[in-house]
């Protein structure tokens, strides 16, 4: 029975793309990494787009080939056709962006784990699990990983699976050209003609530039080279066209290369073109697998390589459905669709990394009420870091290991604290806000980019503005301009981003006010992963909220419940005024947790475990009335 819509298989890579645009890569600076090859890209561009897809090839036993197997496993992407190779490295490809028309890149490839893929390593079981096996023209480059992608396709055709290639001509992959060409897209060749013409007999579609639809057919008359291909081959044929799209050539070739089935083109700001063909074939593979007709096979081709070339990087890049058919509905008025906030918004919603359904937190980001505290006793404030570890040891007692569990935690004293936070498997809230600030101002620096950068991808941002609606207009200008300027530094360095409002402080509250504070902010185009909230005055209040994130953005993972110090009885209140609203997802509650503990422990008149034990005890009585207030057991 088969599970999957598509298997993959060849080359499989980590991608290191320069970040400065417009420099050669001589002078590049720094990287962006990510998972790259060709059929690797495929697959993970196909499961984006709905389909199921599965990937054969090796990755190396390291750092690298764990980076490749975890985000192919965030990407939905079936990897029991990936082996782990004990004596190789995985493959790494350094790019860059010189200028519009120049994109240079080097393969490190020399023995590396995919390019050892064997015959041995094609599970007959998982090649019949698809409807369809796309091979690569790369991966007969050599005998080993010729066989293999023979024996899949022998497999494949035995029992009427369907046989996709993708031409994929990398000419100093076939050691036509010298390291330094990695760019090159065309270098004539009779030998690799004729290895290429050999399994074209046994394909169902066929996929490729100008450039390699010369090199399988072995001349630079395209139309010729179309009609070559099609005496040895009755699949479909699609020629990649670059700006001007695709055409189809489903039967006999026409006496112009218009005469085939052409779909919608989109006229867009070239920026990349490096993986755009892999973007290409995720799109049109989502239509054919699906039926669809050749007109609307091309269609989401071409949408899917215009997304493609608008961006930097190759997989992380690529479009979700649901973002594909927003454009196709849609548009931009935007050549360049980076530059979409709406599009890049669902992007970002549709593609980062997933998160539990609920989120549990011991907040101990508090930076003054701690020194006040430390004051009070005379203690010395280096004591506050060690205390935040006793932290970490209470909510790890509480969670077992299990997920949902989460905190927040400080730059300024909670550095050792987050360490092992991660040795937990904690959800990770950092605060940028100097505390008590009103107007926000950012801690340590305004500059909040140079300062998220050096940020793990797993670390939420956690910002809390002292706002309300009715605040003088200035104040609320000032304010937002802040969270402005954080919302797009977060979506730029790819951090989740919470903001946490606190409106009581500062004027009457009624069903309305942060409903109405969050309007506000949505119509600036702020749109946060997470809103952190106080407790309302009355339960209608969580429909008012509910109603507007439904109205401005859907997509929001949720909001967690702060707690302003109150007791154990407000806070089991407040837990069940919000028992199933949609949105609310937790709670982030410190003081109420730490307050008697961290009082005594600097004072020095209870132990370590003394502290870790009452701070558990709380923190576990909170989980119990929260699960509780949403029928749990």
């Amino acid at each position: 029975m088969t599970t999957l819509d598509v298997i993959t298989m060849g080359r499989c890579s980590v991608d290191l793309y320069g970040q400065q645009i417009g420099s050669r890569l001589e002078d590049i600076a720094s990287f962006a990494k990510s998972v790259g090859g060709s059929p690797t890209n495929i697959a993970i561009g196909t499961s984006r787009l709905g389909l199921k897809s599965g990937l054969i090839t090796r990755v190396g036993d390291e750092q690298m080939g764990r980076f490749v197997l975890e985000q192919l496993a965030r990407e939905g992407v079936a990897t029991k056709g990936v082996v782990t190779d004990k004596e190789r490295l995985t493959a790494l490809v350094l790019l860059s962006v010189e200028n519009d028309k120049t994109f240079p890149l080097i393969f490190y490839r020399d023995n590396c784990a995919d390019s050892a893929l064997e015959a041995v390593d094609v599970d007959e079981d998982f090649v019949l699990s698809a409807k369809s096996l796309l091979v690569t023209g790369t991966h007969f480059a050599k005998a080993n990983t010729d066989a293999a992608q023979r024996k899949a396709m022998a497999i494949a055709k035995a029992n009427g699976r369907k046989i996709i290639i993708d031409i994929d001509y990398r000419p100093n992959l076939w050691g036509l050209a010298g390291h330094a060409a990695g760019e090159e897209r065309y270098i004539k060749s009779d030998k690799v003609t004729a290895h290429l013409q050999s399994i074209l007999a046994d394909c169902d579609l066929i996929i490729g530039t100008e450039e390699e639809v010369h090199i399988a057919g072995g001349t630079e008359d395209t139309l010729e080279a179309l009609r070559i291909i099609r005496s040895y081959s009755k699949g479909a044929i699609v020629l990649k066209r670059g700006p001007m799209g695709c055409v189809v050539y489903p039967e006999a070739i026409p006496s112009s290369l218009e005469g085939g089935i052409i779909g919608k083109g989109f006229p867009i700001e070239v920026y990349n073109v490096l993986g755009a063909g892999d973007a290409f074939m995720s799109g049109f593979l989502r239509g054919w697998l699906r039926d669809e007709p050749y007109e609307t096979c091309a269609t989401y081709a071409n949408a899917c390589g215009a997304f493609a070339v608008s961006r930097l990087l190759c997989s992380p890049e690529y479009a979700t459905f649901e973002e594909l058919q927003y454009f196709l509905k849609h548009g931009s008025k935007h050549l360049a669709l980076r530059k979409d906030e709406d599009i890049n918004h669902i992007h970002w919603a549709t593609t980062r990394r997933a998160q539990p359904n609920q989120i549990l937190s011991f907040a101990i980001d508090h930076r003054k009420q701690l020194e006040d505290m430390a004051d009070k006793v005379g203690a010395s404030r280096e004591k506050i870091a060690p205390f935040k570890r006793l932290a970490m040891q209470a909510i790890g007692k509480v969670s077992g290991g299990k997920a949902g569990f989460g905190t927040l935690l400080d730059d300024t004293y909670g550095r050792e604290a987050m360490f092992d936070a991660a040795k937990l498997g904690l959800w990770i809230g950092r605060p940028l806000e100097q505390p008590g600030s009103r107007p926000l101002r950012f801690e340590f620096t305004q500059d909040v980019g140079a300062r998220l950068v050096d940020w793990p991808v797993t670390h939420t941002i956690k910002c809390l503005a002292f706002y309300h609606p009715d605040d003088p207009q200035e104040m609320k200008d000032e304010q937002s301009a802040k969270l402005r300027d954080l919302y797009t530094t977060a979506r730029k360095v790819g951090r989740e981003l919470l903001v946490e409002i606190i409106a009581s402080k500062n004027g009457p509250m009624d069903k309305n006010t942060i409903a109405r504070a969050m309007t506000e902010l949505y119509t600036l185009g702020i749109k946060p992963d997470w809103w952190k909230l106080e407790p309302q005055v009355v339960p209608a209040a969580w429909d008012e909220i509910g109603k507007v994130i439904d109205a401005n953005d859907p997509h929001c993972r949720g909001i967690v419940l702060l707690g302003l110090e109150a007791p154990e009885e407000e806070l089991a209140k407040g837990f069940a005024a919000v028992a199933g609203k949609k949105y609310v997802k937790g709670f982030a509650v410190g003081r109420t947790i730490f307050n008697e503990a961290a009082l005594n422990w600097l004072a020095e008149k209870i132990t370590d475990d003394q502290a870790v034990n009452m701070m558990a005890d709380k923190f576990a009585k909170l989980v119990h009335i929260w699960d509780n207030a949403q029928g749990k057991k």
